[in-house]
Parts: C-alpha cells; sequence; structure tokens
C-alpha cells in the first residue's frame, strides 16, 4: 500500500515545502585553500542548486586564510583571501569555519576561538580530533553549536556517520580497518611486483601518495589517528591516542610478503578496535589476513573498514581514503548537515561520540601484552638436529600451539628458514618464547613476528 501512494506521498509533501529553500546563504570560510580545500570550494560551486535543495538553504564559500596569497588567487575562486586565519574565526557573518590546514597547535587554537564566537566548525583533521577531541567537544557543547569531523577518518568513506547513526541500534564488538592508502599501496606493490620496502616507498613519494617525510604513514601514527576515533564511537568511550598500541611496516619484507602469499594470506596495515568484558584494544600493526576475507583483497590506496556488530553481523565500508574530490565530498557533506541544524536546539544533534556526552564508558584500555590473537614466525636457524626440538619446546612451554611449519633453504650452506603459523595465544607468552628463542645460538638474525587475524 505504501509503495502505491509513495509518489502521491512526495509530491504532496513537495507542494507543501515549494519555494522552502532559505535565500539567505549560509556563508562558510576555510582554514586553508590545500589540495581539500580547492576540491570543498569546487564542490560547493559546481553542485550548489543540489546542495540548496538538500540543504534547504545555499551555502557560499567567502573566504579563505593561507599562507601563499598569489598561489591561491591563481586557482580562480571568487572569494576573500587572508593571511591571517583569525580574520575568517572571528568574521560575524561566517557560520561555519572549515579547519583543513592540518597540523594541531593552531588548528586548536583557531578551532576553540571559532567555537567560543558561536561558529559551527567542520574539520578534515584526524590528529586534533584524536589528540584534542576530548576538549574541543565540550567547548562545543557549553556553547551549543556543532563540530562535525567525518572527513577526518577514511576520506570519501561516509564510516562515522555509519558507525555512529546506521550502526546505532547494534552493540559493536569489533572492527578492523585498511585506514592508511600508503601503507596499502606499499604492501600491494611489494605482494605484486615482489619488491622490497624501500623501492616501493620512493615511487609512493614520486605519486604523491606518500610524504617527504612518510613516518606518519608507514610507521602507523595516521592510522592510530583514525583508529582511536572510530574506537571512541564505536565503543562510546573518551578518545585515548596514547594507549593504541602502533607498529609500523618499514621492516616488512618482500620475503614475509610472499611467504603469507603461499600460506594463503595477505599482508595489510590494520587498526583493530576489539571490545571485551576486561577492557578494549586498540592497535595498529602488520597483519596476516587471509585471503578469503573480502578486506585483503583492498588493493592500492583504498580504504576499507570492516564493522562486526551483534544486530546486522558483518559490515564491510570501501572506498578513496584521500584525494580532493573524496575527502571535498565528506566535507560538503558535514556541512550540509550543519546547516540543516541551524534551526534545531543543540541537544537534538547526534551525539559527536554517538553516545551522550554523561554515558561515556571508562571500561580500560588494555595494554599490548593482552592481546590474544595467532601468529605468523619467521626464523633462520642452524641447519642441525636438535634445533628445531629447542623452538617447539620453548614454545610449548608457554603455551604456543604450532599450526603448520614450512621449511626453505636461506642463505648459507648450514642454514634453514622456518615459518611458522601458530594458534592463538596471549602475546605477553609469545614475547617471553621469542626472547628465549633468540638466545640460542643456533638462531641467526631473531624471530620476525607478525599478528594473523582470521576476522571471522
Amino acid at each position: 500500500m505504501f509503495v502505491l501512494h509513495y509518489a502521491r506521498i512526495i509530491a504532496a509533501f513537495s507542494d507543501a515545502v515549494n519555494g522552502a529553500i532559505d535565500v539567505n546563504s549560509v556563508k562558510v570560510g576555510l582554514l586553508g585553500l590545500g589540495t581539500v580545500g580547492q576540491g570543498t570550494a569546487r564542490v560547493l560551486s559546481d553542485n550548489a542548486s543540489e546542495i540548496a535543495r538538500r540543504a534547504g538553504r545555499h551555502i557560499e564559500v567567502v573566504s579563505a586564510a593561507v599562507r601563499d596569497v598569489e598561489k591561491a588567487k591563481s586557482q580562480g575562486f571568487d572569494i576573500a583571501i587572508h593571511t591571517d586565519a583569525h580574520a575568517i574565526v572571528d568574521d560575524p557573518d561566517i557560520a561555519i569555519v572549515c579547519e583543513l590546514m592540518g597540523g594541531t597547535e593552531l588548528a586548536l587554537e583557531l578551532v576553540l576561538r571559532a567555537i567560543n564566537n558561536g561558529k559551527h566548525v567542520v574539520t578534515a583533521n584526524k590528529a586534533l580530533i584524536a589528540l584534542h577531541g576530548n576538549e574541543i567537544f565540550a567547548a562545543a557543547q557549553k556553547k551549543g553549536v556543532t563540530v562535525a569531523f567525518e572527513p577526518a577518518v577514511a576520506g570519501g568513506i561516509p564510516i562515522i556517520k555509519a558507525v555512529r547513526e546506521g550502526l546505532a541500534a547494534n552493540d559493536i564488538q569489533w572492527l578492523a580497518g585498511i585506514i592508511n592508502g600508503t601503507g596499502n599501496f606499499i604492501l600491494t606493490e611489494m605482494r605484486n611486483h615482489g619488491r622490497d620496502f624501500a623501492d616501493v616507498l620512493a615511487d609512493a613519494q614520486a605519486l604523491g601518495y606518500a610524504e617527504a617525510d612518510p613516518t606518519f604513514d608507514v610507521e602507523g601514527i595516521d592510522a592510530a589517528h583514525k583508529l582511536t576515533i572510530l574506537a571512541s564511537i564505536a565503543f562510546g568511550i573518551p578518545l585515548q591516542f596514547d594507549a593504541v598500541y602502533t607498529e609500523g611496516i618499514s621492516e616488512i619484507t618482500a620475503k614475509d610478503v610472499a611467504n603469507a602469499d603461499e600460506l594463503g594470506y595477505s599482508v595489510k596495515h590494520l587498526g583493530i578496535a576489539r571490545k571485551s568484558d576486561d577492557g578494549v584494544q586498540l592497535r595498529v600493526h602488520p597483519t596476516l589476513i587471509p585471503k578469503s576475507q573480502l578486506i585483503a583483497n583492498v588493493d592500492g590506496v583504498m580504504n576499507a573498514v570492516l564493522v562486526h556488530s551483534d544486530a546486522v553481523g558483518p559490515t564491510l565500508y570501501y572506498g578513496a581514503g584521500a584525494g580532493s574530490g573524496a575527502t571535498a565530498s565528506a566535507v560538503v557533506a558535514d556541512i550540509i548537515d550543519v546547516v540543516r541544524l541551524l534551526s534545531a536546539a543543540p541537544e537534538h544533534s547526534v551525539p559527536y561520540l554517538a553516545f551522550q556526552p554523561g554515558e561515556l564508558s571508562d571500561l580500560a584500555v588494555l595494554p599490548p601484552e593482552r592481546i590474544i590473537t595467532a601468529y605468523y614466525l619467521r626464523l633462520q636457524v642452524e641447519d642441525k638436529p636438535g634445533v628445531m626440538a629447542d623452538v617447539t619446546r620453548i614454545l610449548a612451554d608457554h603455551g604456543v600451539s604450532i599450526k603448520s611449519i614450512l621449511q626453505k633453504k636461506a642463505d648459507g650452506a648450514m642454514a634453514a628458514e622456518v615459518i611458522m603459523m601458530t594458534h592463538r595465544v596471549q602475546e605477553l607468552e609469545m614475547n617471553r618464547a621469542i626472547e628465549k628463542i633468540n638466545a640460542l645460538q643456533a638462531i641467526t638474525g631473531g624471530v620476525r613476528r607478525i599478528r594473523v587475524e582470521a576476522l571471522d
């Protein structure tokens, strides 16, 4: 019955709100006119009429704060250009400030000043939210304004909205994500072409996927910022970036990637958040995933997040995690949401971290030693009797059960390379076992360890 009359209902509603778009535009100021700032300005201009239909108001970028005025003017935008960002946050005509400049110290000062001036804020700055979000949200709640940050995680994928709103009926148990495109590009190239990390990193820098200083990407800091935000929204806990265990991919070798492929796994740089009665695990590290999992087949610079909830089960969110268009899409979507809320009472808006401010949990973040997972171990041993017996005895003494063993000829006439896949065990016991194995005289180069997750 509803389907039969749906068109009539929509037509009647359209007649009722005909001409409902407010002719007074909402004015937006941009802090930064780089890749994302330019994309935001272009999307708002190119799709102006469609956006106005969705938001109920025309939205207009009126000014931007930049370092290089001449470069900004060469982009062709008909807006006021400032070198002093305070001119944006102090402008009484600007209703929404978009912080697209990056960094944390100046960005925090400007965002708090904008909030204190009664302005709404949209930011793509994951570090700002991960490190200072608790303070920012408290200030915004006090002033009755909105802070939106969808573009801070996974670019154009609406993962924050999905977790915070779409899965609001669920008890979210865990999530795992490829949330840094640079690292994923590097690991994909290493697998597909058997290349070493350093060579692929140089290509990523030449292509513009990696910065001149790639530390944030390849050492997992960028992913840890994003995981901090996702975990807080998923579990209703305060933002706690300092509690995230972080491990990069710079020590991953082409040999490890090839071994994983031979064993039926892909190596991915994952951010994992898992909740239990004891507490929450927050960790970013290289991970072996079975190739049968969809997320194991996410390649190149693409991002994906797998969320497991009690009611709906597993859901996967995939798309471009960075770039002008993808991130600008999320920025503009947040601007539209803010405009829709301009006439609504602030208490009716969706809570920043999904749960009401007074209902955040004090569930502890567990130290990495309490992680329980399976492992890939690679070690080079002297090829002589009794060595493997010593290794397996040490593992057994620490409760490590071996799932499979693969032995290969290593460099050197009397050396063998051994790859082991283990069953799940607490990380503390694995650390103790590895320490004892490394102390054996027959072990050369130390044990290489990568965690393994089935994600089932």
